[in-house]
């Protein structure tokens, strides 16, 4: 089943962590070590920037408490952007599913909070999968029998990575920023878009390459998850082009948004011209499940009828994921 689109939400913290911040923190990095490497000069945070400075969160339970805004109230400001963007009211919505790398609270669903936040009274689910959990959403929906799913269905992906992220560690400090973002997808009101060919696999056998323990930080194995990142998200765009490629339509590329010469090293590799690549990572860093659909929402106006966007995202489990945008509603199809 192909699902209708009608809006894409999103939201940053105001705290900003800038290279030059990393670099106060006395931790043996820089400006050029961190953009030669993974393309990021800054990134957004619930934490105060002077905890981070005092504390280098050296508890992540503790950040929990001291952040100032919690991971579903930042889900809760992306969907009222998708809410909005979808013309609709809140009222409206049928179903609302969650999902987060490091979710705030772990029983109930965090989505049951995103729901309260925005007044909904509908059934509510969390779908995990790292930071490949909001592609695993719209694959979770697409893939159930329209009758029995709401005129309107809100999927969110919310991400306080900072709070996980050991910011005496060099290696992680420099990667992480927190965001959220939201969609409201329809399985038979026609929207702006339409989503095609979502897809979501996984390598249970390299699990342990990228783990959140429950009450501890971020870490990975930084080159084999780079080489994966690599190789699956050129796979995913091949294959979303080989099977929706159309020589009249535009094929832009939204790849998971962990570091900026990964997904340069794809464009080369695709033949993909800048015009249709489209990235935050710059300036927002890894923002999780968030970092795809946060770009997709940033471009949104900027998207025309004739425009196809690959959204290809990658993650822990070791998860990818891949689906197709398709801007200008039934006339395209």
């Amino acid at each position: 089943m192909s699902l209708h689109v009608h809006g894409f939400g999103h939201f940053h913290p105001e705290n900003e962590i800038t290279n030059s911040f990393l670099e106060g923190l006395d931790i043996g990095t820089n400006d050029e070590w961190i953009v030669e490497r993974g393309g990021i000069r800054s990134r957004r945070t619930v934490l105060p920037l002077d905890y981070i400075r005092e504390t280098k969160n050296r508890d992540p339970l503790e950040a929990i408490e001291a952040a100032e805004t919690s991971n579903y109230d930042m889900g809760v400001r992306a969907a009222r952007l998708a809410i909005d963007r979808a013309g609709i009211d809140a009222s409206q919505i049928g179903m609302v599913l969650s999902g987060s790398s490091a979710p705030d609270v772990v029983c109930p669903a965090e989505a049951g909070f995103v729901a309260k936040g925005l007044g909904i009274e509908a059934p509510v689910m969390d779908v995990n999968s790292a930071c490949t959990s909001f592609m695993a959403q719209l694959f979770f929906i697409a893939g159930m029998r329209p009758e029995v799913l709401p005129d309107y269905v809100l999927v969110v992906a919310s991400e306080s990575l900072t709070k996980v992220t050991d910011f005496s560690d060099r290696a992680a400090a420099v990667l992480f920023g927190d965001a959220s973002a939201a969609a409201v997808v329809s399985p038979r009101i026609p929207g702006r878009a339409r989503l095609l060919g979502a897809e979501i696999d996984s390598n249970p056998g390299a699990a342990e390459k990228v783990l959140i323990p429950r009450t501890g930080y971020f870490g990975q194995d930084g080159r084999a998850v780079q080489m994966f990142a690599i190789k699956k998200t050129r796979d995913g765009y091949e294959k979303l082009r080989e099977g929706y490629g159309e020589e009249d339509r535009n094929l832009h590329l939204v790849g998971h948004q962990a570091n900026l010469r990964v997904l340069e090293q794809v464009c080369q590799r695709c033949q993909i011209p800048p015009e249709l690549h489209h990235a935050n990572v710059e300036l927002h860093g890894n923002t999780g499940s968030a970092s795809c659909p946060s770009v997709v929402s940033m471009d949104w106006e900027k998207f025309g009828p004739r425009d196809d966007a690959a959204m290809v995202a990658v993650g822990g489990g070791l998860t990818w994921s891949r689906a197709l945008l398709r801007f200008g509603g039934e006339d395209d199809s």
